[in-house]
């Protein structure tokens, strides 16, 4: 009996786990990188109006956390959720996705002095 019990408790154990350890990610595209290790995600959310029906298009901003400073401007991310950082930062990046043709534009054009 008392096997079964401890069986159990590492079972709910394991599962509270997983769960608190599943956060929510958002895919998005980097808007700003002016901040130290923060940049600007816009994030585009599709849903239907509710007496319309109409599928509306709304973008909203989060500020993430880029340790490495990794991202550029037009970068499309992935974002996820994290401790509060800041007053304005719940997210951190979780990878890039895709990278901008704009910032190796960017890279490839030198400086005239």
């Amino acid at each position: 009996m008392k096997e079964t019990a401890k069986e159990a408790t590492n079972d709910n154990t394991a599962t509270a786990a997983t769960a608190s350890s599943h956060r929510n990610e958002k895919v998005g595209e980097v808007v700003s990188t002016k901040m130290q290790k923060t940049i600007v995600v816009s994030v585009e959310m599709r849903k239907a109006h509710p007496k319309y029906i109409r599928t509306m298009r709304t973008t909203k901003k989060f500020y993430a956390h880029d340790e490495h400073k990794t991202a550029r401007v037009g970068d499309v991310v992935r974002i996820r959720e994290t401790r509060p950082l800041s007053k304005l930062k719940r997210w951190q990046l979780e990878e890039i996705v895709r990278r901008s043709n704009l910032a190796q534009v960017e890279e490839s054009v030198p400086t005239a002095v």
